[in-house]
């Protein structure tokens, strides 16, 4: 797949409009410009949040704010690498060498989320701080996200889009924060596919639901009992764990005096894979199976679960189901093995590489090239642009972002069994797949 082709049109009526009002006396703005890429005019930056300058041989600065370190840093690198490598292929090659925007070399700025609300605050107050960061891809997890790093970059203007941050407030009515945007599923989606699973493969009718302290599982094991409980199962019990426990057999033991027919524990690393280990020696849950989701999703599970884990089934999106297809698997997944000598360590390597690509047609359609080889960029332009992406073709399907940032409306989510499973074999197949958008779930 060419870059013309995977870096379609992105609509930006409300972006060109705000630039248009433009006011060439503006001392914070400089002069218009008559180059071909790019808005045309003069910015007016006086309202707040303003404008980004990015001088003559200057970088257009670019953050990441990631999960790169500690039980989750497979996850967050997995992002990272995926738009590392789109900003290498900007040239329209995969060379290990950045390309450019309007004749502006690019520079990621990573700070680390930890996955958590305190990791999220520190490395978004550090990120804000920068009057240069253009706008952030990240977080990757939803309790660095919701309340926090989305509310302190909004209040500085800074346009973030996550690769994997899915949690369904991020981008509900009265809690969405104006300048965020996802590439990543709403989980409202995932855990009423989980359920379809659990009730048209497995004939389930009873369940039970394992969470974290994380936004991001609570809202799968509530969605799943949503859906299940619509499709006339019955949740028989609600669990909450500390991310940090590492003995889970007196809950499990618990949960075994009514086994269910399933246990849906979408937790992150290593809670996930000690539950499987664990539930794999319980007395009373041998003929329950267990759930899991993209929490779980990177080498560490089955290095902690061993062979424990086979036969557990786990949620995430489905990489052989993306519309781009031969480009993933002929040109991305080579290079991302070249580049950084692993296969993908997670599944929201593509996602991010989209959401940095969402990102640079929005710059390339509302930033203005200055006369005096500066590039002015307005944040309220920017986010607008972001805003009316409309049928973006990107590795994962067709991106539109909604009024409440969500950009991948309609999603195909696979189910794998362990350990046949997409982070360990991009050939993987899923067991079960289904595609849904946000209207249909509930």
């Amino acid at each position: 797949m060419k870059r013309r082709s995977l870096l379609a049109a992105v609509a930006v009526l409300g972006a060109m409009a705000l630039v248009a009002s433009a006011c060439s006396n503006d001392e914070s703005s400089s002069a218009g410009s008559t180059g071909s890429s790019g808005a045309t005019g003069a910015a007016d930056c006086n309202t707040e949040p303003g404008c980004v300058t990015v001088a003559e041989g200057e970088p257009i600065q670019i953050g990441t704010l990631l999960s790169i370190s500690g039980d989750t840093k497979n996850l967050g690198l997995d992002s990272q690498y995926g738009a590392a490598l789109a900003v290498d292929y900007l040239d329209g090659t995969f060379d290990a060498t950045p390309g450019q925007i309007l004749g502006h070399d690019v520079e990621m700025v990573n700070e680390d989320d930890g996955c958590s609300a305190d990791g999220g605050q520190k490395g978004a107050t550090t990120l804000a701080a920068n009057p240069q960061i253009v706008a952030v891809i990240g977080t990757s997890c939803s309790s660095a996200s919701l309340g926090v790093a989305d509310k302190i970059l909004s209040e500085k203007g800074i346009v973030t889009i996550s690769p994997s941050a899915t949690n369904p407030a991020l981008t509900t009515a009265g809690t969405h924060q104006p300048y965020y945007f996802r590439t990543a599923h709403n989980d409202r989606i995932q855990a009423a596919v989980v359920s379809d699973f659990a009730v048209e493969k497995l004939s389930a009718t009873t369940g039970a639901t394992i969470h974290d302290e994380s936004p991001y599982t609570q809202g799968l094991t509530d969605g799943f009992k949503a859906n299940f409980e619509a499709n006339g199962g019955s949740v028989t019990s609600e669990d909450a764990i500390n991310s940090a426990d590492k003995d889970f057999k007196p809950l499990l033991t618990k949960i075994a005096q009514n086994a269910p027919n399933v246990i849906y524990a979408p937790d992150f690393n290593p809670a996930c894979a000690l539950i499987a280990k664990q539930k794999a020696t319980t007395s009373g849950l041998e003929n329950t199976t267990l759930l899991g989701s993209d929490g779980c999703s990177d080498a560490s599970y089955t290095d902690i679960a061993g062979s424990s884990a086979d036969g557990v089934y786990l949620s995430g999106p489905d990489l052989t189901a993306f519309s781009g297809g031969d480009f993933y698997q002929n040109d991305f997944l080579p290079a991302y093995n070249e580049q950084y000598g692993t296969e993908p360590l997670s599944v929201f390597h593509a996602h991010a590489f989209d959401a940095m690509n969402v990102l640079v047609k929005a710059i390339e359609s509302s930033a203005v090239e200055n006369d005096d080889g500066s590039l002015t960029i307005n944040r309220v332009a920017l986010r607008d642009a972001v805003q009316n992406t409309t049928g973006y073709e990107g590795i994962i399907g067709t991106i539109s972002c909604t009024p409440d940032g969500d950009c991948a409306t309609s999603v195909t989510i696979g189910v794998y069994k362990v350990p046949d499973v997409g982070f360990l074999n991009p050939d993987a197949k899923p067991v079960f797949t289904e595609t849904k958008t946000l209207d249909e779930v509930a």
